[in-house]
Parts: structure tokens; C-alpha cells; sequence
């Protein structure tokens, strides 16, 4: 009998220890349970967050058509000044937030707690946000989507550091590919951008706790903005009679394209070359001499200012469009990237390879028009940033044409093969050098 007491007993305060150690292991104060609260939080947070900034960029973004309808000549000083100014505003008072925003959540997750103090920081994030859309004002061909991925692993640093639990290298991906998610309204597009670009060169090990921030990001955007689809319910698709032609001639010719954007553009922003050397010798004359061209070729055209969202998606929709458009947004793009200023390249690829496409209706002409714009901007886009499963997969998503995958994902392989031809490195990854975090100094 004192036996079976005995054994009760111990019973009982192995069960009680055993309840505290659980509680500090996996309770509310414990890290796993604050990491998860974190994650989580800021999951929902960049849905939320990155909502608002597509509405303000939109806003942005349509009182510059206003205004260049209005003051048609005046757009050729006020934009040039426009770029002056914010290239001299971001690099005195954030540097870090010039430019895309990707390079720096690649170059971030080498370290990613330290870079919660500077290169996902919310000053720095907050900074660029205000600079992004400033830049949309002034008619520069900036996307937000780029800027997005940085908010949102500055989101999600900042719960973090409110849960004082530490930032890892795969809920930074996590973050930024949720980003991306929330800003197309694609959630499964996000989730390849953070497999396939963003953690490209670290682990490939997406965990669960990661897909979950990801998909909920999305799916906030989603719930709030309503299920839209970016570009419109397209549906497009093509025989494969007409594939076989298309595909190949797409696929290299977007591809070689997307290419020379990124070894232009890797040229001008991290080579060694003498004009590279002269731009970071004088950034603010720089910067106003690609915004005389910004300006020149919007005045010009009328079509290159912005996003070009409006000028793709008519391309899609098959509206008749100049066959310049393609390379006069090119160019815009291009001397709007290199001048410094805070801007993502996402949405002005996108429209770039439309361009593409609509030079392909020429020589197609018996093709689905929609499709083969829509092949256009799939190897152009994969020819840029070099991630030909998430070129497949934004598309799919923003127009709808799931009937067009199996050509779209041999266009996007042809044309990502293509662009090695001329640029061997990855754009986002090569920009990333240029917001390498010098080592941590050692203690004496």
C-alpha cells in the first residue's frame, strides 16, 4: 500500500515538472511559441501593409497621367528635377532604400538580425515607401512590387524584434516572397519567387511555419481587395499548331531581350566600366540626365510613363499598340533603374515583355493575340530576373490563362536559357553585392 502512495507521488511531481518544462518550452513566454506569434503576425501585417501601398502607388500613379495630360511640355523639367531630388533625398537621408528593394532582402539574409538595423529596417522601409511613390508622381517607370519585398521583411523584422525572438534567414525569404504574394494577389507566385529567386543562393528548405506566412499574406490581400485578378480574366490559350511556332521564336527573342536589360543594367549599377565610374563619381548629374531621357521618351510617346500596367494590359486585351512601345519602355525603365532612385523593375518588365509581345503579332499574325503577348512578357520577364517558374506562375495568375501553362513554361525555360547566353549572373543577386553588410566587428 505505501508502495502504490509512493509511486502515485512521484507520479504526480514527474507529471507537474513535466507541465513546466512544456510550458517553458512551448508556452506563451516560450521562444517557439513568440516565433510562431511573430510569423504569424507579420504575415498579416504584409498583407495589410502592402494593400494600402498598392493603393497609394495607384493614386500616385494616376495623378501623373493628370498632370501630364494637363501640362503636356512641362513633364520635361519637373521630372528631370524630380529625379535630382530624390536621388539626393534617398542618398543623404537612406541609402539603403534605393533601387528595387530585392537586392537587399538577398543580401539581408546573410545576416538577418544585424540588417534589421539597416538594410530591412522600418526607417528604411518607411523611407522607401514615401520615395517610391514620390517617384511614381514624377512619371518614372517604377513598379511597387520590388519595394514591397523589402517593407515586408521589414514587417516581419519588426515583430520580431517586438517578441524578442530572433530573425532567421528563411522566415526573411519567407517575408519577402510573401511580399510579392500580397502584391500581385498570387499567393502560389509567391511561394516560387521564394524558392527559386530570393533563396536561390542560401538553403532551399521551405518549412511549414514559412508557407504559412506566405499563403496568409496573400490571403489577406486577397480578402480585402476581393478576389481580382491583376491584368483581368484573360483565358487565354493556343493550339498547339500555333505553339510550336510561337514558343521557340518567343522564348529566345524574349529572352535575349531580358538579358541585355540585366546586363545593362548590371554594367551601369556594379561594374567597373568608365561610365559606371563617372555615375557614382556624380549621382545627382547622373540622375538628372536619366530623367531627361525618362522624360523625353514620356513626352514623346505618351505611353512609356509609370508602371505601363494600362499599355500591357490593352496589348493583352488586343488593342492595336505602336510597335515601338516595347523598346521606348526599355529604355525608360533601364535610365530609371540606374539613376538611383527607390522603384521596383517588376510591373515595367511586365510591360516591357507585352511590348514584346505586340512585336511578335507581326509575325504571327494567325496566332491568338492575347496569348502571344502574353508568351512575350513571360520570356521577357524570366529573361530579367532569371526565375522562369515564377515568371509561369505571376502570369497565369494575373491574367487567368491557366489553358496557356504548357507553352508559358516552355517559353519561360527557352527564354531563361537565352538570357544566360548574354548575362551569365542573376540581376537580383548581382545587385545584391552592392548592399553586401561589411563583418561583424570582433570583440578584443
Amino acid at each position: 500500500m505505501l508502495d502504490r502512495r509512493s509511486a502515485a507521488a512521484t507520479r504526480r511531481r514527474w507529471t507537474v515538472s513535466r507541465y513546466r518544462a512544456l510550458l517553458r518550452t512551448r508556452g506563451p513566454k516560450s521562444v517557439q511559441f513568440r516565433t510562431r506569434v511573430s510569423v504569424l503576425a507579420g504575415a498579416i501585417a504584409i498583407g495589410l501593409v502592402a494593400i494600402l501601398f498598392a493603393e497609394a502607388a495607384d493614386w500616385a500613379g494616376g495623378w501623373f497621367n493628370g498632370y501630364a495630360h494637363r501640362y503636356h511640355w512641362l513633364s520635361l523639367l519637373t521630372t528631370p528635377l524630380a529625379f535630382v531630388a530624390l536621388v539626393w533625398v534617398t542618398r543623404r537621408f537612406a541609402p539603403l532604400a534605393r533601387g528595387s528593394g530585392i537586392p537587399q532582402v538577398i543580401a539581408a539574409a546573410d545576416d538577418p538580425n544585424r540588417a534589421t538595423g539597416s538594410l530591412i529596417s522600418v526607417r528604411t522601409a518607411a523611407t522607401k515607401i514615401v520615395l517610391t511613390i514620390a517617384a511614381v508622381m514624377s512619371g518614372a517607370s517604377v513598379g511597387r512590387e520590388g519595394p514591397t519585398v523589402q517593407l515586408a521583411a521589414a514587417v516581419m523584422g519588426f515583430t520580431h524584434r517586438i517578441m524578442r525572438v530572433p530573425l532567421r534567414t528563411p522566415v526573411v525569404i519567407a517575408s519577402g516572397a510573401a511580399g510579392v504574394a500580397a502584391a500581385f494577389n498570387t499567393p502560389l507566385a509567391g511561394l516560387l519567387f521564394a524558392i527559386e529567386e530570393l533563396a536561390s543562393a542560401y538553403e532551399q528548405r521551405v518549412t511549414l511555419l514559412v508557407l504559412t506566412a506566405i499563403v496568409i499574406a496573400g490571403m489577406v490581400a486577397q480578402s480585402v481587395q476581393g478576389d481580382y485578378v491583376y491584368f483581368g480574366v484573360i483565358g487565354a490559350s493556343m493550339p498547339l499548331s500555333s505553339a510550336l511556332l510561337v514558343v521557340p521564336v518567343a522564348g529566345i527573342v524574349g529572352g535575349l531581350s531580358g538579358g541585355v536589360f540585366a546586363r545593362l543594367m548590371l554594367m551601369l549599377a556594379v561594374g567597373g566600366n568608365g561610365l559606371t565610374r563617372w555615375s557614382k563619381a556624380n549621382p545627382i548629374v547622373f540622375a538628372g540626365a536619366c530623367g531627361i531621357v525618362v522624360a523625353a521618351l514620356g513626352v514623346a510617346t505618351g505611353l512609356t510613363w509609370g508602371t505601363g500596367y494600362s499599355a500591357a494590359r490593352a496589348m493583352i486585351v488586343g488593342v492595336d499598340a505602336p510597335l515601338w512601345f516595347g523598346p521606348a519602355k526599355f529604355l525608360a525603365t533601364l535610365a530609371t533603374a540606374v539613376a538611383g532612385l527607390p522603384g521596383g523593375i517588376f510591373a515595367p518588365s511586365l510591360a516591357v515583355g507585352a511590348g514584346v509581345g505586340n512585336l511578335l503579332r507581326e509575325v504571327f499574325p494567325a496566332s491568338p493575340t492575347s496569348a502571344v503577348v502574353i508568351l512575350g512578357m513571360v520570356a521577357y520577364f524570366a529573361g530579367v530576373v532569371r526565375a522562369p517558374l515564377t515568371a509561369v506562375i505571376i502570369l497565369s495568375e494575373t491574367t487567368a490563362s491557366r489553358g496557356l501553362m504548357l507553352p508559358m513554361f516552355a517559353t519561360a525555360f527557352i527564354a531563361d536559357a537565352a538570357s544566360q547566353w548574354v548575362c551569365r549572373e542573376k540581376l537580383y543577386h548581382g545587385l545584391s553585392r552592392g548592399f553586401a553588410m561589411p563583418p561583424e566587428p570582433k570583440p578584443h
